[in-house]
C-alpha cells in the first residue's frame, strides 16, 4: 500500500482535527486475474463492483468522501501476473488528539490510520510498499500555522474482540509557527505593559492623567485576553501557555494601577496629618496644664479646710479647671492610635514612584526570562 497526501486543508485546535486530500493506493494479487501476456490493462472504475477489494477504512475518520467529478476519481489497473492496482481519491477529516498546555510553542502528532473492517489478519496482511518512501508530498506541504517536522510509517495490529485486524499507521510531527502569534499578541501585550510604566513618571498630582492611562491599559489588556481566547472557545479548559503571558502582563498592569492607588492615599494622609498633630500636641500640653492645677487645688483645698478657712466656689470653680475623666482616656487612646498608625504609613510617598520605575521592569525582564526558557526547552 502507498499514500499520496495532496492537502491538509485545515487543522483546528477547537475540534481537534485535521481535514486531508489523500491519494491511497493499494496493490494486491489475485490469482484468478491472472492472464498471458505482459501488458497491464486499465479498467472502467464501475467494474470494481465485479472485483475483490479489501475493505480499508480511516480509523478515526469524522467525514470522509471520495471525489467525483467529473466521474468517480477511482483507478483499477489489472496486471498480466493478477496484481491489481486499486486507486483512490479521499477527502478525510480524521481526528487529532491535541496537548495545547504550550499552545502557540506546542508540537502537535498526529496520525492517518487504516484498517482492515472485516478481514483479519488470518485472511489478509497489510504493508506499506516501500516504507516512510510509501508516503510522499506530506514533505511539501505548505501550511499556514504549522511546519511537518518529521514523519515516519508503522505496521500495527488492532486487537478487538472479533479478532486481530492488520493496520498502517502514519504518524507526523507539525510544530506551529509562533512568529504570528508573537506579532499578535505578545508584542502588543508587553507594550501595554511598558505603556503602565509612563504613569511612574507623572507627579501625584496628576489625578487623571495617571488614572486614564491606568484604566485605559487595564481595559485594553482585557479586550486583548478575550480576543486571544475567542479563537479557541472550545478549548478553554486547557491552560495555555499565551493564557500565562497575558495573564502575567494583566497582573503588571494592574498592579501599576495599584501602586498608584496607595502611593496617592499616601501622600492624602501625609498632608491631612499634619493639621492634627499639632493640635493633638496643643491637647497634650493642655491635658498636662490641667493635671497640675487639679491637683495645686486639690491640696490647697485641704490645707485651708485644716485652718477652718472657707472658700466661696465663686471665687475659684473647679470644674472649669479639670477634665473629666473620659475625655483624658479619649483623647490618651487617640494619640496612640495616631502612633500605631503612623508605623504602617509611607512616610514619603514620593519614593513609591522612584523604586517602582526600578523594580517593575525588573521583575518584568526576570519572568520573562524564565517563561520563555520554561515553555521553550522544558
Amino acid at each position: 500500500m502507498s499514500l499520496d497526501i495532496a492537502s491538509i486543508s485545515s487543522i483546528s485546535e477547537s475540534d481537534m482535527d485535521y481535514t486531508a486530500t489523500i491519494y491511497l493506493r493499494q496493490r494486491w494479487t489475485d490469482p484468478r486475474l491472472v492472464f498471458h501476456g505482459n501488458k497491464s490493462f486499465t479498467l472502467d472504475a464501475r467494474l470494481v463492483e465485479l472485483l475483490w477489494v479489501p475493505d480499508t477504512y480511516i480509523v478515526e475518520s469524522k467525514r470522509s468522501f471520495l471525489h467525483d467529478v467529473t466521474v468517480g476519481n477511482r483507478l483499477i489497473r489489472l496486471f498480466s501476473n493478477g496484481t491489481i492496482l486499486y486507486a483512490l481519491r479521499i477527502t478525510t477529516t480524521v481526528a487529532c488528539n491535541m496537548d495545547l498546555s504550550k499552545y502557540p510553542m506546542d508540537t502537535q502528532t498526529c496520525r492517518l490510520q487504516l484498517e482492515s473492517w472485516g478481514y483479519d489478519e488470518n485472511d489478509v496482511i497489510f504493508t506499506w510498499l516501500r516504507g516512510n518512501d510509501s508516503v510522499h508530498g506530506i514533505e511539501k506541504l505548505r501550511l499556514s500555522q504549522y511546519t511537518v517536522e518529521s514523519y515516519y510509517t508503522l505496521v500495527s495490529k488492532s486487537h478487538q474482540e472479533t479478532g486481530s485486524y492488520p493496520r498502517l499507521i502514519l504518524q507526523f510531527e507539525l510544530r506551529r509557527n509562533v512568529l504570528y502569534f508573537i506579532l499578535e499578541t505578545y508584542v502588543p501585550s508587553t507594550l501595554l505593559v511598558m505603556l503602565s510604566w509612563v504613569s511612574f513618571w507623572i507627579t501625584l498630582d496628576s489625578v487623571p492623567a495617571r488614572t486614564c492611562i491606568g484604566v485605559t491599559t487595564v481595559l485594553s489588556m482585557t479586550t486583548l485576553m478575550i480576543g486571544s481566547r475567542s479563537s479557541l472557545s472550545k478549548t478553554n479548559c486547557f491552560i495555555k501557555a499565551i493564557d500565562v503571558y497575558l495573564g502575567i502582563c494583566f497582573s503588571f498592569i494592574f498592579g501599576a494601577l495599584v501602586e498608584y492607588a496607595v502611593a496617592h492615599y499616601s501622600s492624602s494622609q501625609k498632608c491631612a496629618a499634619k493639621g492634627p498633630a499639632n493640635e493633638l500636641t496643643e491637647e497634650v500640653e493642655e491635658v498636662n496644664f490641667t493635671n497640675i492645677l487639679n491637683s495645686s487645688i486639690t491640696s490647697c483645698k485641704r490645707k485651708i479646710s485644716f485652718t477652718s478657712v472657707e472658700i466661696s466656689s465663686d471665687n475659684v470653680n473647679c470644674s472649669d479647671l479639670t477634665m473629666k475623666t473620659h475625655e483624658k482616656i479619649k483623647r490618651v487612646l487617640r494619640n496612640k492610635m495616631h502612633r500605631i498608625i503612623g508605623y504602617f504609613t509611607i512616610q514619603n510617598p514620593s519614593n513609591v514612584d522612584h523604586y517602582s520605575k526600578l523594580l517593575f521592569p525588573l521583575f518584568f525582564m526576570l519572568v520573562n526570562v524564565f517563561y520563555w526558557a520554561y515553555y521553550l526547552y522544558f
